[in-house]
């Protein structure tokens, strides 16, 4: 009887031993998933206990992702006194390029923030202008905050923050510089801790990051990581697409649960709405497995 008890008791061990630890629970099942996409596919999960990497140091163009790093530089700068979130700027519509300060102006087109051009001339909070930034994308509020704050500084943060491989060099549509290969990039890492660092505290102070949260879950674009989570799961993300890039990234707060971050960047989809369909279903999988089968 004994025997029989000891291996029992081995078997039980052996089994234990044998369980996959839900990290690479989950990265199994996104890889899983990510085979069948014919695009390129990276991600990256941070929650309290873990972190999961998929092509997570893959270098893509950061499209609109690149705006979250500027608001972090705004508000640094509002911290050491410089402005504040209640001044105004003149809403303008001709920046210079990168590579030779030629002038160029943003195509109201193209722009999914379109609200500031009837402002062109007027002055306009940096609140709101932040705002239209984040929450609507806007391309022309961006280079007016950018221009305002200054690149290099942005960067300077960025790399102070000890967020590696994300590199902003400029505002956005700049052909000229796009055509010399100088354009903003990043990895789901990257984005991932700089989203951490938001949710830690780590990017500003606390009122700062409190109000920084406070925009991103104001986004408009709710149609990938937020897509098909509960109704009362919030998110405060960033949404990013240009030509065959599409890209999320932001902090899911599930209800009575620790809340977690989840970037997912694609490059190569064919159709735009597969990209957004992958996007949610990758989000999707992850809130399954991280809150509700911890919750069972």
């Amino acid at each position: 009887m004994r025997n029989i008890l000891i291996l029992l008791t081995g078997v039980a061990l052996l089994a234990c031993n044998q369980e996959e630890p839900m990290e690479k629970k989950i990265e199994n099942a996104i890889n899983e998933l990510i085979e069948k996409q014919p695009a390129e596919i990276a991600v990256a999960l941070q929650t309290k206990d873990f972190y999961v990497g998929i092509n997570d140091t893959v270098v893509m163009h950061a499209a609109s992702t690149m705006k979250v790093p500027v608001m972090i530089e705004i508000f640094r700068q509002i911290e050491a006194g410089k402005f504040a979130l209640q001044d105004s700027l003149v809403v303008r519509n001709e920046f210079k390029s990168i590579i030779d300060g030629s002038p160029y102006q943003m195509d109201i087109n193209e722009d999914s923030g379109d609200r500031f051009y009837a402002l062109i001339g007027q002055k306009a909070s940096i609140e709101n202008l932040v705002f239209d930034m984040i929450t609507f994308s806007g391309n022309l509020t961006t280079n007016i905050l950018i221009d305002f704050v200054g690149a290099q500084n942005v960067q300077n943060t960025v790399q102070n923050l000890g967020v590696r491989d994300l590199l902003v060099l400029r505002g956005v549509e700049d052909i000229k510089a796009f055509r010399a290969g100088k354009n903003n990039t990043t990895t789901a890492r990257a984005l991932t801790d700089l989203f951490q660092a938001i949710l830690t505290g780590q990017a500003a102070n606390q009122p700062s990051t409190a109000k920084m949260i406070e925009i991103l879950l104001a986004q408009s674009f709710r149609d990938k990581i937020p897509a098909t989570l509960p109704e009362d799961a919030k998110v405060a993300h960033k949404t990013g697409s240009i030509t065959a890039i599409s890209h999320d990234a932001g902090i899911i707060y599930p209800p009575d649960h620790d809340p977690y971050v989840l970037t997912v960047l694609t490059r190569d989809f064919e159709d735009p709405e597969a990209a957004k369909a992958c996007i949610a279903d990758i989000s999707a999988m992850v809130y399954r497995m991280v809150v509700e089968r911890e919750m069972e």
